[in-house]
């Protein structure tokens, strides 16, 4: 229970984060956001603001999504010749076009729909008592959809495509941005949760609990000088002189470990511990407390981070395989195990996933936010952009190929994790 809700809450907070990247700039942009959703599936609260975004939250705690006029797969159809029902403003324009059956107005007048034009005409035609009627629609009225979420008209002027090109440049970047500032954001607080920076220009070190060198009394702060008759200095030939010594270790074997406490220097016998056919000396980085160290702690990890990211999507380039991909299935098992180990193992991967989620999705597949700002950078150096249905038929390509390499990893790591 503990590894599903630590995976609802990481995997909720990426997406709402990232979303609300696009969500900033795209109403920054002039872009009509018709709805933010925090959740999918079935509407369970719902509230317009005077901007005309929806604010849904919906059963299912699984991300959320935006939904800007214009953009994607953002259109609202009304079926010819069903029967709708208008309300009227003041002003006799038309401020409520229900198409659902679910919420029934007794003082809105029904309508059998013949046509109807809500982006650039703004009105909708058909039957009323046998007459066939024209009214002007509002360019702030809402249309009930047939699930019953309430949504703003989208005029042409407000739509995605009628943007200027920077400003959807910047409402797609700002998704994988807002990704990155959380990845940074939440190590930070790993650092701090941590009690500092990790330190790897120095020998000394922190002694973890149950680890090989607690056991032989090691404490916390002490400096390891020597492994194996190797002079250690920093981190990093702390753990070159660990990999080195263990190279050859017979199972129940010791290495040397010379190390000082108090300004004595003792040299203990370390029987290293085995763990997926490594061995460990049970032994982590001294830290770094100042405030600004922490600080500075952060962006390194997120940087670090980044990097390793990065070297892993050259290999998966380099020599493709499914295993080296992992789905939600795969999120899921990590997360279980990040819960088990405790907060910083669910700060540390929830970072990691956030700067994860940002790279991916700058890469240029049309179906990410990498294809649509690739789209962007297109059109600015044409001086316009392409033609709508070369568009369309790029996305979908992309939009196919996203589908069959999310079906093809989820069942990867079904088998991987069960049979």
């Amino acid at each position: 229970m503990l590894g599903i809700l630590t995976f609802i809450i990481i995997f909720g907070i990426l997406v709402v984060v990232h979303e609300f990247g696009h969500f900033y700039f795209a109403r920054r942009s002039g872009i009509l956001v018709r709805e933010f959703s925090i959740g999918m599936g079935p509407k369970i609260f719902s509230h317009i603001d005077k901007q005309g975004t929806a604010y849904t939250v919906r059963i299912l705690p699984l991300g959320g999504y935006v939904r800007m006029a214009g953009w994607g797969d953002d259109e609202t159809e009304i079926k010819t010749g069903s029967t709708v029902s208008l309300t009227f403003n003041s002003e006799g324009l038309v401020s409520r076009i229900n198409l659902s059956q679910k919420y029934l107005d007794q003082t809105a007048l029904p309508l059998t729909v013949l046509t109807y034009d809500l982006e650039d005409k703004l009105e909708i035609t058909g039957r009323v008592l046998d007459e066939e009627q024209t009214y002007s629609v509002a360019r702030d009225a809402t249309i009930i959809e047939e699930d019953g979420t309430e949504l703003r008209v989208a005029p042409l002027d407000v739509q995605y495509q009628n943007a200027s090109v920077w400003g959807r440049l910047m409402t797609n970047f700002a998704g994988p941005l807002n990704n990155f500032i959380l990845g940074i954001f939440v190590f930070i607080i790993l650092v701090f949760v941590q009690g500092g920076a990790a330190n790897p220009d120095t020998n000394q070190v922190r002694v973890i609990e149950n680890g090989a060198m607690a056991q032989a009394g090691v404490k916390d702060g002490d400096r390891v000088l020597q492994i194996d008759g190797r002079d250690i200095e920093n981190w990093s030939e702390l753990t070159e002189a660990v990999g080195r010594a263990t190279e050859h270790l017979e199972p129940g074997g010791t290495i040397a470990v010379t190390v000082e406490e108090d300004g004595q220097a003792k040299t203990l016998d370390i029987q290293p511990q085995e763990q997926s056919g490594s061995y460990y000396i049970g032994v982590s980085q001294a830290l770094k407390t100042s405030f600004t160290d922490k600080i500075a702690g952060g962006f390194s990890m997120a940087w670090d981070g980044a990097t390793l990211i990065v070297t892993a999507l050259k290999n998966l380039l380099a020599d493709f395989s499914l295993d080296q991909l992992g789905g939600p299935v795969a999120m899921y098992q990590l997360s279980s195990q990040a819960a088990q180990n405790g907060l910083e193992s669910v700060l540390s991967l929830m970072a990691l996933l956030s700067i994860n989620l940002g790279i991916f999705n700058l890469i240029p597949i049309p179906a990410l936010d990498g294809g649509k700002i690739a789209f962007n950078l297109v059109e600015i150096f044409r001086r316009k952009p392409l033609r709508q249905e070369t568009e369309n038929y790029i996305t979908l390509a992309g939009v196919a190929l996203m589908i069959v390499l999310m079906i093809a990893v989820t069942w990867n790591d079904i088998i991987r994790a069960f049979f």
